[in-house]
């Protein structure tokens, strides 16, 4: 009997510290090959044909499409592979980026939101594989949201943010916050983002205890996350 043919997952990252994280471990334990393309220098065919597309976090904002023309390229993949029901998935900058190729905005919100927080998870969110988040604080880290885009559901929101994930189907997934974060890494994103804690007058200090303090239970969440909805797109 011919062995099925490995599954190929592709994913945009605009900074390097903003990886997979535990999605890429998740990834690796179901036999899925992970091909990581840098946003702005490789190119993006791999991703066109891909079995599964992630679009990274980043720091700049989706409608950055002028100052940052590989934007564009990013929103043309994005609607040729939705119009295709292909499975993708978005997370923070990619998340507004698909809701921006579904025919949503994405507009600052006047505040950052930095630090874990729980989600509260709508009716469809609980249903959703989502519901493995419930009670369980979670990275956010942006200034900016989207509205929900023609035809999603909206799974979930914060005090601060209306919109912190959707879903169309069961192959397309949003995700304002960061699930994927691999707490042993949270150095790097605060040296990363130094000026942007500062900016924001946040000590890193409160978010490298938080990291320390609900890194294990959101990794455990996540691997739950993100194998019942590849589960679900198979």
């Amino acid at each position: 009997m011919m062995a099925a043919p490995q599954r190929r997952a592709v994913a945009i990252r605009h900074v390097a510290f903003e990886d997979c994280g535990t999605l890429g471990t998740v990834l690796a334990g179901r036999g899925w090959e992970l091909q990581t393309l840098q946003a702005g220098i490789d190119p993006l065919d791999a991703a066109d044909t891909a079995d599964l597309l992630i679009v990274l976090g980043g720091p700049i904002s989706a409608n950055d499409t002028d100052t940052y023309p590989f934007l564009r390229l990013q929103l043309a993949l994005l609607e040729r592979r939705l119009r295709q029901q292909r499975p993708t998935l978005g997370i923070c900058l990619g998340a507004q980026l698909i809701a921006r190729a579904l025919g949503g905005r994405v507009a600052p919100m006047g505040a950052r939101e930095i630090g874990f927080a729980p989600l509260s998870l709508t009716d469809a969110g609980m249903a959703s594989p989502l519901r493995a988040l419930a009670g369980i604080p979670v990275l956010h880290w942006h200034g900016e949201t989207f509205t929900l885009p023609p035809g999603a559901q909206r799974l979930a929101a914060t005090a601060a943010c209306a919109q912190q994930a959707f879903a169309l189907g069961t192959h397309v997934l949003g995700l304002q916050c960061h699930p994927e974060l691999d707490a042993r890494r949270t150095e790097a994103w605060l040296i990363g983002h130094a000026h942007e804690l500062h900016a924001a007058g946040i000590d890193p200090r409160v978010l490298r205890d938080q990291a320390a303090r609900y890194g294990a239970p959101l990794a455990a969440a996540a691997r739950d996350l993100f194998t019942t909805w590849l589960e679900a797109c198979a």
